[in-house]
């Protein structure tokens, strides 16, 4: 009777096991994480590249350096020539296939690009992306999925011949393996050799827990030989080469052999070499305790074990055998990957998704994300933002300076680096989303566009002296100068290009806190501020990207694109999801934004960031304004030139005060920064109606007195100043700052001989 009782009881159970077998393998049995993506890199003739660079964004990318570049991602060099073989992606325009191309250097340049096999010149390659994160809302898991045919013979052969000898020949259970495994274990008086077969070390990874218990080992077996029953052995095969855990990357566990085959050699696992698969499977018996970067020894005794059996089983050669055993092992540097290398900038791309994109688009599994990360920008704003704060903090014998980076395409709006503090890699709080900080005085370029729209020129005279401002039921608010100087009557373009605090409070008054306000949110800031007097100072708190999308309305011409992170989004199997929210509306007028404009790259040449000129060429006639908060807490730069716009902040994040200004901290940030990058000059677009003309600065009525000489400025149509030398061919605006400089320098005396007299 008890016998019955158990027999039933063990059908019963084995009935519910089969049912939690079929339904988990018969569903989706891998959740695939998003793959994200960077922008492509295009190569042509005539492109600012060193061979040196190019060479650091193939590495990130998972190429490998060879003696000779013959497989997909593999590349060679020798001095300034370089072979590659770059692998096949879908991009949203379609397939690009792969390709062996030649590319020819000259000095920092690209010379040429040629077919490797037949000589024949290319104008442009694009070359797959950069793999740079994954992510996945229910995992922390990631795999490659892999099918039957995906798996080279060599790697089935081998993994059957060490791991379960007999895996075509039992039932899910190997009886005489449990047997030679108990005896082997007698003998050594410990557990040396397992007798698990493959079918049952994937129902323990793929159903059950790790625990070492009875009733573990029995519900193994028993669903080891319902596996069995149900599914054919090239699918319980396949199951477990994309299940079996073989590393661990950080937060992400890396599973299956196909993620493992680019985790460690940066190669499909249909182009591992013998001792790579020696390798991976000798990392099976314990992947932390073989891994090959932190016990390489074991890892290459465990190798050997492998190799050794390969031979003997008639899988290699013994030549293949010879040259297995004396390939080295990765490097550490080799096996770094860059998955989820960024983490700032996957965070703006987790929100974009969320703000882009909706909710059902995003559910499948597998997607890839391509966005607009530039790798070779991204490295520089890592290396030189770390560097430059530990050169502050050495200078100014302060600790604790922090610092966030936003660099992006100056009329894209496509982010192109983000820095959430001075450690890259070390996740937490993300300052450039997230650091609300006063801006100082990059708010002055709205108060003086606002201006520019309500009746005043470049060239109207303002008030740089003291004033008193009564708020009800507040303290009354004396602003001073950084300087603590009162500079009497200039002109508007010199009040912005010096930062001259009392003149844009006077002008800011005389237009009214309220429309400046309402132009920040035009320019891009979507939220609400106070109209309070200590606004036109930059008293209201913004993040770096706030103030990046403020920056790229003015860099762009008057033209507001919302700053965006992702181009396009492919599904598994690479259809293109519709994407939302992205338009381009025109929300200044253009005039008014060239008239600003200028005046930011009069802040360059002769205003408060003049000494940005020790790390930007002149030629460059880079635009940008200064911001400094309160007792000097923060210290702020943005910044444009003809193709990329960058916004610095450098602060503490207890807000103490750092002792720096715009232009002693973040400007020197962004200088470091900018000059290693390859930059087009600022050519800002002159708009149908722009007049130019020498306003006599020393010829106006009592009331704008200004001693000294005449200007060449824009104007808009109509606004020309009666005191004014109109041209009607004036030198280029390119030249303009140029010939200033020269006009101040002979002017400069004569200011001073004139000042005798009044």
């Amino acid at each position: 009777m008890a016998l019955l009782v158990c027999t039933v009881g063990l059908v019963i159970y084995a009935n519910y096991l089969d049912k939690v077998i079929r339904q988990k393998f018969d569903g989706k049995r891998w959740s695939v994480p998003a793959v994200v993506y960077a922008r492509p890199l295009e190569l042509y003739p005539g492109l600012s590249l060193a061979p040196g660079v190019l060479a650091e964004e193939l590495q990130l990318a998972g190429y490998r350096k060879e003696q000779a570049a013959k497989d997909p991602g593999g590349y060679d060099r020798t001095g300034n020539v370089m072979h590659l073989v770059s692998r096949d992606f879908y991009f949203s325009d379609g397939l690009e296939k792969s390709a062996a191309v030649t590319v020819q250097f000259a000095g920092q340049r690209i010379e040429q690009i040629k077919r490797t096999d037949s000589g024949e010149r290319l104008s442009l390659v694009r070359l797959d992306p950069a793999r740079i994160g994954s992510f996945h809302p229910r995992e922390h898991e990631d795999r490659i999925v892999l099918t039957r045919a995906d798996l080279p013979d060599l790697l089935v052969k081998s993994l059957i011949a060490v791991e379960d000898r007999h895996f075509y020949l039992h039932f899910g259970v190997d009886p005489l393996a449990i047997i030679r495994a108990m005896f082997a274990n007698i003998r050594a008086g410990e557990t040396v050799q397992g007798g698990s077969t493959l079918t049952q070390q994937l129902v323990k990874n793929f159903f059950l827990d790790s625990q070492r218990t009875l009733g573990r080992k029995v519900n193994e077996a028993i669903m080891a030989i319902l596996l069995e029953m149900h599914y054919s052995k090239d699918e319980i095969l396949t199951a477990y080469a994309n299940e079996i855990f073989l590393g661990q990357d950080g937060g992400r566990a890396v599973h299956g052999f196909g993620l493992a085959s680019q985790f460690y050699f940066r190669r499909d696992v249909k182009d591992l070499a013998p001792a790579q698969i020696a390798m991976m499977i000798g990392m099976i018996r314990g992947p932390s305790y073989y891994d090959p970067r932190r016990n390489e020894e074991r890892c290459l005794q465990r190798r050997q074990v492998v190799l050794e059996m390969m031979r003997s089983e008639g899988d290699i050669t013994d030549e293949q055998y010879q040259t297995a055993q004396a390939a080295r092992l990765e490097s550490g540097d080799a096996i770094l990957s860059g998955f989820n290398r960024y983490p700032a900038f996957l965070e703006l791309v987790r929100r974009q998704l969320d703000r882009d994109y909706r909710d059902e688009d995003l559910t499948g599994d597998g997607l890839k994300i391509l966005t607009t990360l530039d790798p070779q920008v991204q490295m520089q704003v890592e290396k030189q933002l770390t560097a430059a704060l530990a050169a502050l903090e050495k200078r100014t014998n302060r600790k604790g300076l922090e610092g966030a980076v936003v660099v992006s395409s100056r009329e894209g709006g496509e982010i192109l680096a983000l820095a959430g503090g001075r450690h890259p890699l070390r996740p937490g709080f993300n300052r450039a989303l997230d650091a609300q900080r006063p801006i100082g005085s990059l708010v002055k370029p709205a108060v003086f566009l606002t201006a520019l729209a309500n009746g005043y020129t470049l060239a109207t005279p303002v008030d740089d002296v003291a004033l008193t401002l009564k708020n009800a039921g507040a303290k009354k608010w004396q602003p001073t100068n950084y300087d603590k100087m009162e500079h009497g009557r200039v002109p508007l373009y010199e009040a912005l290009a010096q930062s001259y605090n009392l003149a844009t409070v006077r002008v800011g008054m005389e237009v009214g806190v309220e429309k400046i306000v309402q132009n920040v949110r035009r320019l891009g800031v979507d939220r609400d501020f106070p109209p309070y007097p200590s606004f036109l100072l930059g008293a209201a708190p913004m993040s770096p990207l706030e103030v990046a999308q403020m920056y790229q309305t003015l860099a762009a011409g008057g033209f507001y694109q919302p700053q965006r992170v992702i181009r396009s989004v492919l599904t598994a199997d690479n259809k293109v999801i519709e994407s939302f929210g992205l338009s381009v509306e025109q929300r200044f007028a253009s005039d008014l934004i060239f008239l600003l404009n200028t005046a930011l790259k009069r802040a360059v040449s002769e205003g408060t960031a003049e000494s940005l000129r020790s790390y930007v060429p002149e030629y460059l006639q880079v635009a940008g304004k200064t911001g400094t908060s309160d007792d000097m807490r923060d210290s702020w730069f943005a910044g444009f030139s003809g193709d990329k716009l960058a916004v610095v902040w450098v602060g503490r994040d207890d807000n103490k005060p750092i002792r720096l200004t715009g232009a002693t901290g973040a400007m020197v940030v962004w200088g470091e920064i900018m000059q290693y990058l390859p930059l087009a000059p600022l050519e800002l677009t002159e708009p149908a109606g722009i007049e130019w003309a020498r306003a006599d600065m020393g010829g106006f009525d009592q009331s704008g007195v200004f001693f000294r000489s005449s200007e060449l400025l824009p104007f808009a149509a109509g606004s020309v100043p009666r005191q004014t030398a109109r041209l009607e061919s004036p030198s280029p605006p390119s030249q303009a700052p140029v010939a200033e400089r020269l006009e101040k320098s002979t002017s400069g005396i004569l200011n001073t001989i004139r000042s005798w007299f009044h």
